[in-house]
């Protein structure tokens, strides 16, 4: 890795956008935890990892979304600055081979200078969580009742918001799980927790996985091989939501 004291201010930077997987032990880590991870990452591949100007530069490392503590994500997205052109395959094999354990690279595709920051226009996010079996039985009386609601009055951080129209589609899936699209991005963000207190469930039972980001379809999104354009995680039983809206 570059000294970030020896990265001339107008180097040319090289940006690469990588989806990567965080399950296992790094479950339980939080962002700020996560971005050494990806340092120390970075470092045994001696990658050229660039950085800001000024008198404090920071490493060119940029997260779309920060994702909570104790949630699996499958689909995250990270843009890293390099002062060399990298090929992309080779760049794939080297952070894959160095990786902590429970971080997964995905994919890592290259973008062009003129790409709009990574995370612009980012709309939603998609999440299946897994309950006890035996909440199967009520799970679509409750989400049928938490659908036919028009607002879910919540606060967070001492400032209230309304969780209802932040919930774009709730539906169960054939193997008995929850799958749930929250708006985020721009303003208040659903989380999947939320959701479920407000189906009477405890969150610390469930698992929550993280499958998908969602971008507008009108803004510039990452390129194809790592856009994590939400695939659908399961299908039946989908009751309608709300218009999106970002919170």
């Amino acid at each position: 890795m570059s000294d970030p004291g020896g990265t001339p201010a107008q180097a040319p930077v090289s940006r690469y956008r990588v989806r990567f997987a965080k399950d296992g032990p790094l479950r339980w880590v939080g962002h700020l935890d996560l971005q050494r991870v990806w340092l120390h990452t970075l470092r045994r591949a001696e990658v050229p990892l660039a950085y800001s100007a000024g008198f404090h530069p920071h490493p060119r490392l940029l997260f779309a979304a920060s994702l909570p503590l104790g949630f699996i994500g499958r689909a995250e997205l990270l843009e890293l600055g390099l002062t060399e052109r990298l090929e992309a395959g080779a760049l794939h094999q080297r952070l894959r081979h160095c990786a902590a354990p429970g971080l997964g690279i995905e994919d890592v595709a290259s973008v062009e200078a003129e790409t709009p920051a990574l995370g612009r226009g980012l709309s939603g996010f998609d999440y299946l969580v897994t309950l006890d079996p035996s909440s199967a039985t009520t799970l679509p009386a409750r989400i049928a009742a938490l659908l036919a609601t028009t607002t879910l009055p919540r606060e967070r951080r001492r400032r209230a918001y309304d969780l209802r129209p932040l919930i774009q589609r709730l539906e169960l899936t054939a193997e008995g799980g929850l799958s749930m699209r929250l708006s985020g991005g721009v303003g208040p963000t659903g989380r999947p927790d939320e959701v479920l207190r407000a189906l009477g469930y405890e969150p610390a039972d469930a698992t929550i996985e993280r499958r998908g980001l969602c971008f507008d379809a009108a803004a510039a999104t990452p390129p194809s091989g790592v856009a994590a354009a939400a695939a659908p995680v399961s299908t039946p039983s989908a009751a309608p939501g709300p218009s999106p809206s970002t919170s």
